[in-house]
């Protein structure tokens, strides 16, 4: 079976929440809750442009900041932290669901051999990855944690998935990036990564080709032939 990437590609490299798994709304959920318990408006259009696919202070600072509001660091991890208490909870109440077409690009991944990363600012990722059944398809593991812990830029910079085709042994220009977020897909085409794909969750697909999807899918199962 195809996966419909280049011949070049020997590894794979996935966002987590909306590439993988639908906790992108559940993320998006806690965030409107987070701002608007400040008394701060969020739309859909804000956790596009300002929050989704970065490290989670970053996400406050550029909302934040969007709004005129330089407020001290310690004020914005207490904001950051909060949110994460608050999606956990979610998680808890609602749990986690897999997308059954990325389940069946993981699984003809699996079949055709090639190994398969996880790159995500989230610093629950494998409490994502345990509740949705995906841990047996990850080789290599990049999360928010790894992030902190090896001082990484967060997306839009390329640091965190160069780091994951690090740890399956392969050079950026022979891996797949798989992103939802505009600020993933900016960071595949920044780091020289051979192939990136946009899924589009949010009715951006221009967006995502802009900021350097080679191709916009709505499903990854779309791409197999």
């Amino acid at each position: 079976m195809s996966l419909g990437i280049p011949e070049k590609i020997t590894a794979l490299l996935f966002d987590l929440d909306g590439v993988l798994t639908s906790t992108a709304v559940l993320h998006r959920q806690a965030w409107r809750q987070t701002f608007e318990g400040m008394g701060q408006p969020f739309s859909e259009q804000d956790y596009l442009a300002h929050v989704d696919g970065k490290p989670r202070y970053d996400g406050v600072r550029s909302f934040l900041a969007s709004r005129g509001l330089t407020p001290p660091e310690d004020e914005i991890r207490r904001i950051g932290d909060q949110k994460n208490n608050l999606v956990n909870q979610i998680i808890d109440e609602q749990g986690i669901t897999p997308y059954p077409g990325s389940v069946r690009y993981l699984q003809a991944a699996r079949q055709a051999g090639l190994p398969i990363g996880v790159v995500t600012s989230s610093a629950n990722a494998m409490r994502v990855l345990r509740a949705g059944d995906l841990l047996d398809y990850v080789d290599a593991l990049v999360d928010g944690n790894v992030i902190v812990a090896s001082n990484l830029h967060g997306k839009p910079e390329p640091d965190s998935f160069i780091e994951g085709a690090r740890r399956l042994k392969t050079a950026p220009e022979n891996a797949a990036v798989f992103e939802d977020a505009l600020a993933g897909v900016a960071a595949g085409h920044k780091g020289g990564f051979g192939f990136v794909v946009g899924v589009d969750r949010g009715n951006q697909a221009e967006a995502l080709k802009t900021n350097g999807a080679d191709v916009v899918v709505n499903e990854l199962d779309e791409l197999l032939s």
